[in-house]
Formats: structure tokens, C-alpha cells, sequence
């Protein structure tokens, strides 16, 4: 499978994640089930780690790897922090796709940090992105 079929199964998983973790978070300190919810990945990731990658690949990372790995995942667990707490303030339907935003916001980070070069799809479905977010997610008042 290419590239496109595996962000298609994420982003499967991405919205059966929104709907279970809704369910999951009420009742429940947000912090408490996103705690949970790492643990449980950690177990499950490096369980398939161990089971396809020699140990002996730790050793050969890079202090630059590290750090990279590492400020990602920081930069995870704040995500998950937040979206977790707007889950359990806000309704599904209306949380998950402000949090697809992350999708501009990866195109603008792509382009200024790993210097990707912007076509106009990008700035044509970057700006539908956020005009769909801001259409699903908006309440009129009552």
C-alpha cells in the first residue's frame, strides 16, 4: 500500500478515536483518560515495535532523531491534552474538525521549516479545510 491508502486508514481511526474518546472522557477528568489512553499506546506501539524492528536499531538513532521524536511527542501529548478537554466540553461532531485544522497548520509548518514548496491545491484545499471546519463547528445562537 502507497502512502495514501495508510492516511486514509488514519484518518478511519482518527474518527473512530473521536466518537470512542467522547464516549470514554464523560464522567472522567480529561487528564485522567488521556493518561489512560497513552498508557494503553504505549503498551500497543511498543508491542509492535518489538515484534518487527531488531532492539539493536535504538542504538543507531541519532541524538538530531531523538530530539525530534521527542518534541513530537510532547507536541502529541499537549494535542491529546487539548483534545480531550474540548471532547469533553464540546460535542464530537463539532471538536474533530477544528482539531483537522492541524492539516493547515502542518502545510504552513511544512512549508516554512522543511521548505515543501506551496502549489495553489494547497492554498485552494487549505483554505476549504478551515472554511468546512469553521462551517461544521459554528452554532448558530439560539
Amino acid at each position: 500500500m502507497n502512502w495514501f491508502y495508510w492516511a486514509l486508514l488514519s484518518a478511519i481511526f482518527a474518527g473512530i478515536t473521536a466518537v470512542l474518546a467522547k464516549a470514554g472522557v464523560e464522567g472522567v477528568n480529561s487528564h485522567l483518560a488521556t493518561a489512560i489512553r497513552t498508557a494503553v499506546i504505549l503498551v500497543f506501539t511498543w508491542a509492535i515495535a518489538l515484534s518487527v524492528v531488531p532492539m539493536s536499531d535504538i542504538g543507531s538513532l541519532t541524538r538530531r532523531t531523538w530530539l525530534y521524536l521527542v518534541l513530537s511527542a510532547i507536541a502529541t501529548g499537549l494535542s491529546w491534552l487539548c483534545y480531550f478537554r474540548a471532547l469533553q466540553l464540546g460535542e464530537a461532531s463539532r471538536v474533530a474538525p477544528i482539531d483537522k485544522l492541524s492539516v493547515v497548520f502542518a502545510i504552513l509548518l511544512a512549508a516554512v521549516f522543511l521548505r515543501e514548496k506551496l502549489t495553489w491545491q494547497h492554498f485552494a484545499g487549505g483554505a476549504l479545510i478551515v472554511s468546512g471546519a469553521l462551517l461544521i463547528s459554528w452554532k448558530p445562537a439560539a
